[in-house]
């Protein structure tokens, strides 16, 4: 939770290939104050709806923090859960991960908490900030 000397963030994914949350990735948090360097602050994994539940609080001072998805292992893992035949589809679709990992860097201001969800496929990815 946010106070008012440090920001909170939270995020979730939803696989928009399949029209579900994406369960069990892993996401790591890092954070920075000005131009420093990125601290890893540790990690967590997503839950069957796709939410982080526990990422680690910020320090006091953070600037900058960055949400990093291992979505590989996610893309090679789930291959039961094909989504449904489209007509104009490519055939490979669903043949793996062309982003391997997602990293999203955004600044924060104290007080304020930042859900970041991250909407995912194959072959593309959309965030922005939540409420």
């Amino acid at each position: 939770m946010s106070t008012d000397t440090t920001a909170s963030v939270s995020t979730h994914i939803l696989d928009t290939s399949l029209g579900r949350p994406a369960a069990a990735v892993p996401v790591q948090l890092s954070a920075r104050s000005g131009a420093g360097e990125f601290v890893d602050l540790g990690g967590s994994q997503t839950d069957a709806d796709g939410r982080c539940k526990d990422l680690p609080a910020l320090p006091v001072g953070t600037t900058h923090v960055r949400l990093d998805f291992a979505t590989e292992t996610y893309f090679l893992t789930r291959n039961e859960q094909k989504a449904e035949a489209q007509q104009d589809a490519p055939a490979n679709r669903d043949s793996g991960a062309f982003f391997p990992e997602v990293a999203i860097t955004f600044a924060v201001v104290p007080g304020e908490h930042y859900h970041v969800p991250l909407l995912l496929n194959p072959f593309g990815y959309s965030v922005y900030r939540g409420s």
